[in-house]
């Protein structure tokens, strides 16, 4: 019952609907935590996608001079670089052109 604060009508103070309604509230929760990484990845690919594009690569043929010329940055760092400091991201991409 603790966990089914703050629920709606029944689902709060009736006991089999409220344990069902934190069950699924569960079930929801294990599987979102899985699918925010999914979502975080492919929020990645599209920012280093659209940087990339801009100095006339594609995604893939960027990321493949990435892995190619031994640059360790990951999506997320890489992301953040074309989003937020496009002088440095425009620095990776002609070292590897």
């Amino acid at each position: 019952m603790k966990q089914a604060k703050g629920y709606f009508g029944r689902r709060k103070n009736v006991w089999t609907v409220a344990k069902n309604a934190v069950e699924k509230a569960m079930l929801y929760a294990y599987r979102d935590r899985r699918n925010k990484k999914r979502n975080f990845r492919s929020l990645w690919i599209t920012r280093i996608n659209a940087g990339a594009r801009m100095h006339g690569m594609s995604y893939s043929q960027f990321m493949g001079k990435v892995k190619s010329n031994g640059i360790e940055l990951n999506r997320k760092v890489l992301a953040d670089l074309a989003m937020n400091h496009p002088d440095a991201f425009k620095a990776i991409v002609d070292r590897v052109k």
